[in-house]
C-alpha cells in the first residue's frame, strides 16, 4: 500500500491535527480557569486558516483507486461547510459557557468529527467510503443532539434522531447492496459505466431501480425531506439550538451536495426514473412542510419545517442535472447557511440571556417574541433580514438563491419540471405568510411583559456581524455566482 496517497486528503488530514490538538488541549488544561478561552481561540483559529488551504487545492486528485476524489466543487464545499462550523462555534460560546462549561472540550471534539465526516462523504468515489463518511458524520451528531441529556427534551431528540438515523443508514446499505449485486463493484465510475450498459440491454433493471429508490430513501432521511421527515421536529426542539443550526445548515448541505453528486454521475442511465422521484419528493416536502409550519407555536419547531421545505427547495436544482444545477445549489446551501445561523444565533441569544417570560413559557415559544422590538430592536431587526432572505424576498440573498434553484430545475425542459417549479413559486408564497408571522409578533403585536432588553455576548455579535454581512453581499455580488459556476465545471 502506498501511505503517499494520504497527502491528497489535505483537508481530512489537516482536520485530523486539529482533532489532536484540541483533544491535547482539553485534556492538559481541564482544571484551568482559562480553558474555555484557550479551546475557543486554538479550535476557531485552527479552522479559519482551514478554507485557505482547502482553496490553493485546484487540481482535482484522487486516492486509493478513486474510492477518494476532490475536485474543485468538492472543494468549494468543504470551504462552505468549515464556514458554516465556525460561525456555529462562535455563536455557541454564551451557551458553552453558561450550561455546557464542563463538556465544551466534547463539544469541539463531535463537532470537529462530524465535520471530518462530511468532508469524506463528499469526497468518496466509492459507496463504501460514502458509507463511512455518512456514519462518521451521523454518531458523532446523535451525542450532540442529546449533549443536554438531563432535560427530557435533549433526550428524546436524541433517542430519535439515533433511531431514525439507524434506520435510515440500513435502509441504504439494503440499496448498496442491490446496486453492488446488480453491477459487482462499488466504485461510482465503474458502476455508471455497468448500469449505462445494463440500461441499453434493458438486464438487471428491476434489482439497479430498487437499490437506486432505497439508496435515495435512506438519504432523504438525513435530508428530512418528506415523507422521510417525522424525526425533525422532535430532534430540532430538543437539542441544544446551536447543534440545531449546525444539523440544520451543515449536515444538511453536505447530504444535498453528496446525493446530488451520486444522481447525477453514478445513476446519470436512470434519470428518467429517480427524475420522477424527484418531482413527487420536491411536491410533497415543499408543501407538506409549509402547511405545518404555519400552525407551529414553538419557534425550533417552526425552523425545523422551515427547513424540510428548504431541503425541497434545494432538490430543485438537483432536477436540472447541469453545471448551473451543481452551481446553483452550492449557492443555496451558501445563503441557507448564514440566513438559518442568524435566526438560530437570536434564537440562542434569548435562551442565554437569562431573561423569564412573565407567564412561565418557554423561551423559544413564539409568543415570547410578541414586542420584542420594543425592548431589542437591534435583534429584532437583523431576525428580520434574515427571515426576509429566507423566504426569498428582494434583494437579499435568499431571492437570488431561490431564483437560481427554479431557473436550473427549468432547464431540464419537460412538462413536469415546469409543473414542479410553479408548484414551487406558489409554495413561495405561502412560505412568505408564516416568515412574516414572527416579523408581525415582534413589530406589531402587543405585548404587556414584553421580554426585558438585555446585551448579547461579543461572540453572539460576531455570528451575527458574519451572518447579516453575507445575507446582503452574497445578493448583489455577482462574483460569488460566478465562482461557484466555474467550480461546478470541474
Amino acid at each position: 500500500m502506498n501511505y503517499g496517497q494520504f497527502l491528497h486528503m489535505i483537508p481530512e488530514f489537516y482536520l485530523v491535527c486539529i482533532l489532536i490538538v484540541v483533544f491535547v488541549i482539553d485534556f492538559v488544561a481541564h482544571r484551568s480557569e482559562k480553558k474555555h478561552d484557550v479551546l475557543f481561540a486554538v479550535t476557531v483559529g485552527l479552522i479559519v486558516v482551514l478554507p485557505v488551504r482547502i482553496a490553493l487545492l485546484s487540481e482535482p486528485t484522487e486516492a486509493f483507486g478513486g474510492m477518494y476524489v476532490s475536485s474543485q466543487a468538492v472543494n468549494v464545499m468543504k470551504i462552505i461547510m468549515t464556514v458554516g462550523t465556525v460561525i456555529v462555534l462562535i455563536m455557541a460560546q454564551p451557551w458553552l459557557k453558561n450550561e455546557a462549561r464542563k463538556y465544551e472540550g466534547e463539544f469541539y471534539l463531535l463537532v470537529l468529527s462530524t465535520l471530518l465526516g462530511m468532508y469524506i462523504m463528499v469526497s468518496s468515489g466509492n459507496f463504501l467510503m460514502f458509507f463511512l463518511g455518512l456514519e462518521m458524520a451521523s454518531v458523532p451528531m446523535a451525542c450532540l443532539v442529546a449533549f443536554d441529556k438531563m432535560k427530557k427534551d435533549s433526550a428524546e431528540g436524541g433517542a430519535k434522531y439515533i433511531i431514525t438515523a439507524t434506520f435510515s443508514s440500513a435502509v441504504m446499505l439494503y440499496g448498496i447492496s442491490f446496486v453492488y449485486a446488480s453491477v459487482g463493484t462499488l466504485y461510482f465510475d465503474d458502476v455508471v459505466q455497468r448500469i449505462a450498459f445494463f440500461a441499453q440491454y434493458k438486464s438487471q433493471l428491476p434489482l439497479l431501480i430498487m437499490g437506486m429508490v432505497f439508496f435515495f430513501s435512506g438519504l432523504a432521511f438525513k435530508l428530512s425531506l418528506v415523507p422521510f421527515h417525522f424525526w425533525t421536529a422532535d430532534t430540532y426542539q430538543g437539542a441544544p439550538t446551536p447543534v440545531t443550526g449546525y444539523l440544520s445548515v451543515v449536515s444538511k448541505g453536505a447530504a444535498a451536495f453528496a446525493l446530488m453528486t451520486i444522481l447525477v454521475k453514478v445513476f446519470a442511465p436512470l434519470t428518467v426514473y429517480w427524475d420522477y422521484l424527484l418531482y413527487i419528493v420536491i411536491v410533497l416536502s415543499i408543501t407538506i412542510a409549509n402547511l405545518f409550519a404555519i400552525r407551529q407555536k414553538e419557534l425550533k419547531r417552526f425552523m425545523a419545517f422551515s427547513s424540510i421545505s428548504q431541503a425541497g427547495y434545494i432538490m430543485l436544482a438537483v432536477i436540472g442535472s447541469s453545471q448551473a444545477g451543481l452551481a446553483s445549489l452550492m449557492y443555496y446551501i451558501l445563503v441557507y447557511v448564514v440566513a438559518n445561523m442568524a435566526v438560530f444565533t437570536v434564537i440562542s441569544a434569548v435562551e442565554q440571556s437569562g431573561q423569564q417570560t412573565a407567564n412561565g413559557q418557554l423561551l423559544t415559544a413564539m409568543n415570547t417574541y410578541d414586542g420584542f422590538y420594543q425592548t431589542n430592536p437591534k435583534l429584532s431587526f437583523l431576525m428580520t433580514l434574515a427571515l426576509f432572505s429566507l423566504a426569498g424576498i428582494p434583494p437579499f440573498a435568499g431571492m437570488f438563491s431561490k431564483f437560481f434553484v427554479f431557473m436550473a430545475a427549468a432547464e431540464q425542459g419537460s412538462f413536469w419540471a415546469y409543473f414542479v417549479v410553479f408548484i414551487a413559486l406558489i409554495n413561495t408564497v405561502v412560505s412568505l405568510y408564516y416568515y412574516l408571522l414572527i416579523v408581525k409578533a415582534m413589530y406589531i403585536k402587543p405585548s404587556e411583559n414584553p421580554l426585558p432588553t438585555f446585551k448579547t455576548e461579543s461572540s453572539t455579535r460576531l455570528a451575527l456581524a458574519i451572518c447579516t454581512a453575507g445575507i446582503v453581499l452574497f445578493g448583489i455580488c455577482s462574483c460569488i455566482y460566478d465562482w461557484l459556476f466555474t467550480a461546478s465545471a470541474m
